[in-house]
């Protein structure tokens, strides 16, 4: 999958608050923290996507999924951590399971090319 393609596979047109022209960067933030830190990525359940990312990443993954709950209020992110590990959790209603399979396809995309 290219870039461009997993902007268009997410991004939820019409739901999401963040003007038009600042939705490609903030998928940009998404996509370098996922190359520079995710280990693992897991789908539990059809409306959980769960990171595991390095631990230096905490406050990046936080800072996003703050910005990205306020603009789409649809998502439940959780953020925890231990010694080496970030664990974010991403939870959507289950209207929504299409956008959380975007993510999840950048999210592994980015970890393929990081290999």
């Amino acid at each position: 999958m290219q870039r461009a393609e997993a902007h268009d596979d997410w991004v939820p047109a019409g739901e999401c608050t963040l003007p038009t022209a600042d939705q490609p960067l903030r998928v940009a933030e998404f996509d370098r923290l996922f190359r520079t830190a995710t280990r693992t990525v897991t789908r539990p359940a059809p409306t959980l996507l769960r990171l595991e990312l390095h631990a230096s990443a905490e406050q990046t993954a936080r800072d996003l999924a703050n910005r990205e709950s306020g603009c789409c209020s649809f998502f439940d992110f959780t953020v925890s951590r231990d010694r080496e590990t970030v664990r974010m959790n991403i939870e959507v209603p289950a209207e929504h399971t299409h956008v959380l399979t975007g993510i999840e396809a950048q999210a592994t995309a980015a970890l393929e090319e990081a290999r």
